[in-house]
């Protein structure tokens, strides 16, 4: 990361201009993200219906073929929440939610959140253990499934706690044309044709502390935890992005393909577009090729990313009109140094809100300035700590303190935990307790731990640099190791696993890598077996791009921890090693040994990962 990057006061002041001009959103923003009026009605169903008054006849959602106006969908929302209301659903309970990218999911997600009810996001990946880890963990009164994942859903439901109330939407257009519900569920659109499409008197009554939705996140250590995400959240997303940072009109058009059970999607991009009562288009699924045209035939004047993203619209062919577009600003995470200003400038994009933030911290960065190569500034109180990568710890003073990096220098981020900046935690108290250090710099303070090695540029500015501990990032999704290595445990002939991220040349985030010990020679293993589990039981993000096969016993700490900084190291290059490695490379079904060739193929970025 160069020291061109570092924020100076001449930066800051170049600025000036552009901060006047906006300074009626920023204040407004800034006031809205250090809300602590624990009475005062806030959340997204307040929000959807003053996007409503403010603009009912502009277009609300938009997806393929189907233009929804504000009128429109705060309607189908009240009908959602009225039903749900009329079977016995009151404020505090929680709602399963499982529905690939498309309007019912936003309609459900408002409904939910007009009586009070909190919409559990499931990640539409998730398949197995982990489906039914992610329903039970937070004990829902009522599922609410897509047509397209009604079958990974029959496939666990005998495993659920909940055996009633699975409602039904159809994958097509349940406002005109419901379909038919599968034997064992209720057909929601049907169900709610002849309810009320008036506010509820329910939209009032939410506040700071109230539920909104569950995030699933991986956390750092095992199976999916579920983050409470709650209106007093939402409401400071909704200022600092959508007022202070993103700063559209209700003209703006901003296209997302990022799944909504993630917090960039759902919170970020959608609070961006409710402020202005502007026009959310959203995709089903992400196509580099289709990228472009989707935004043109859309005319969006922005977008929502993740890192990955950026880097596959990077690699795609240059295109004599790939400035042909509208779009003025993106807003996002994980867009690398190494592509920054030329993918402005091939796109030509004015302004990227970078932004750094994450579904259970209570620290944020935004990109307010518009500097390039930061995830921004931030108002709330944080610190990034010296920190000892091989003790995996913080680094501590002789009077046990915690010692601030200088700018320039990378450390632990952390964010103090105060009255305006709580941590939530997640549903287990103890998971919630091993989140937090207290005693950081006196005696009795409380310190969020992020997890993540950031870099200060100066003037209240990061850059992000890399994800600690038993989590990794790869094609924007948090991975668990220790959730991986269960699934690996679990099947025939492997005896230990070891899971650990590793970097590939020309790719964002890292790559999942194991290192198994087989009860059989590597060459009598059932690959075949073991892909076709991998593919039940985990999201395709989290199976390991690379196995190492070990045929000692692993090697640990004095307590009893992997020795993972050495993995790291060697990943999967042969001339460091004398272990067996074998690669799922992209288009291929299942593993293939690694040899040299293949090896500089993968390094010279002949596969595109």
């Amino acid at each position: 990361m160069s020291n061109a990057d570092i924020i100076t006061l001449p930066k800051i002041l170049s600025k000036v201009p552009e901060l006047i001009t906006n300074l009626p959103g920023l204040v407004k923003g800034s006031r809205m993200a250090k809300i602590t009026d624990a009475n005062k009605p806030l959340g997204l169903g307040v929000a959807i219906e003053r996007a409503t008054s403010m603009n009912p006849n502009g277009a609300a959602v938009i997806y393929q073929d189907t233009e929804l106006t504000y009128k429109q969908f705060n309607a189908w929302a009240n009908r959602i929440a009225d039903y749900l209301a009329s079977i016995g659903l009151k404020k505090g309970d929680t709602v399963a939610v499982n529905i690939e990218n498309r309007p019912e999911l936003l309609a459900t997600v408002v409904g939910c959140a007009k009586i009070g009810v909190c919409a559990a996001l499931i990640n539409t990946s998730q398949r197995g253990k982990v489906l039914i880890h992610s329903f039970n963990l937070v004990k829902p009164r009522a599922a609410i499934i897509g047509a397209e994942l009604v079958d990974a859903v029959e496939e666990i439901r005998d495993q659920l706690d909940l055996k009633d109330n699975f409602f039904f939407f159809a994958d097509q257009d349940t406002l005109e044309n419901p379909g038919e519900a599968p034997q064992g569920y209720k057909n929601l659109a049907t169900e709610i044709r002849d309810c009320s499409s008036e506010n509820p008197a329910s939209s009032k009554q939410t506040f700071l502390r109230d539920p909104l939705f569950y995030i699933y996140t991986s956390g750092t250590t095992g199976l999916p935890k579920a983050v409470v995400f709650n209106h007093g959240r939402w409401e400071k997303a909704f200022g600092g992005f959508g007022f202070s940072a993103v700063r559209l009109s209700k003209d703006d058009r901003l296209y997302t393909t990022l799944p909504f059970y993630h917090a960039t999607g759902m919170v970020i991009c959608w609070a961006s577009v409710i402020a202005s009562a502007g026009s959310l288009v959203i995709a089903r699924k992400f196509s580099a090729s289709g990228f472009w045209d989707d935004i043109r035939r859309h005319n969006c004047t922005a977008f929502g990313y993740v890192g990955e993203l950026c880097r596959y619209l990077h690699e795609q062919p240059e295109k004599p009109n790939d400035q042909d577009n509208k779009v003025h600003t993106i807003v996002g995470n994980g867009l690398r140094p190494s592509i920054w200003k030329d993918f402005k400038q091939r796109f030509g994009i004015e302004r990227v809100v970078e932004l750094y933030a994450s579904s259970e911290g209570n620290v944020a960065f935004t990109n307010v300035f518009n500097f390039d190569n930061t995830v921004g500034f931030s108002p709330v109180s944080y610190a990034i700590v010296k920190y000892d990568k091989e003790r995996d710890e913080p680094i501590r003073d002789s009077k046990g303190h915690m010692i601030k990096v200088g700018k320039g220098e990378s450390g632990l981020m952390l964010g103090e935990i105060t009255d305006k900046t709580p941590f939530d935690g997640y549903t287990d108290p103890e998971k919630t307790e091993k989140s937090i250090f207290r005693n950081v710099f006196k005696q009795g303070d409380a310190w969020f731990n992020t997890g993540d090695m950031m870099r200060d540029i100066g003037f209240r500015h990061a850059q992000f640099v890399d994800r600690l501990g038993d989590t990794f990032r790869w094609k924007g999704e948090n991975v668990s190791t220790t959730e991986v290595e269960q699934i690996l445990d679990g099947f025939d002939g492997i005896q230990e696993s070891v899971v650990y991220g590793v970097e590939i040349p020309n790719t964002n985030g890292r790559a999942g890598m194991a290192q198994v010990r087989l009860n059989r020679d590597h060459k009598e293993f059932d690959f075949q077996g073991l892909c076709a589990y991998l593919k039940r039981e985990l999201p395709p993000y989290a199976i390991p791009v690379f196995l190492r096969i070990n045929e000692q016993a692993m090697e640990t700490t004095g307590t009893f921890k992997h020795q993972k900084n050495k993995l790291k190291e060697q990943k999967y290059d042969l001339s460091q090693q004398d272990n067996a490695v074998y690669v799922l490379l992209p288009k291929e079904s299942c593993y293939q040994q690694l040899d040299e060739a293949t090896q500089k193929s993968i390094d010279s970025g002949e596969h595109r990962f």
